[in-house]
């Protein structure tokens, strides 16, 4: 199994409990397709360092996990299709 981190920007309209449930989705994509999330750090809501779709702010959260190769490419199509990302990013960790 590999080790993954995926950083995402949750638009800073939702309540915090709209922030649970997105953060929920992805954790359960993650554990449902065979990964292990290691940690969780929520960051909360931050100022951006441009203007994406005229928000200036976003609510930031980065996941540490092991999966095997197949999981970013769903994590990465799932988060795509998600209108409460405003970005997100899927790396690989070396060992």
């Amino acid at each position: 199994m590999n080790q993954y981190e995926v950083l995402y920007v949750i638009t800073p309209e939702l309540d915090e409990e709209a922030d649970k449930v997105v953060m929920d989705k992805f954790a359960d994509i993650i554990t449902a397709n065979g990964g292990e999330i290691e940690k969780v750090d929520v960051w909360g809501k931050r100022r951006l360092a441009y203007p994406i779709d005229y928000k200036t702010e976003g609510y930031y959260v980065l996941v540490a996990f092991s999966a095997n190769p197949e999981l970013p490419r769903e994590l990465e199509r799932n988060m795509r299709n998600d209108e409460r990302l405003m970005r997100y990013m899927v790396t690989r960790k070396e060992a």
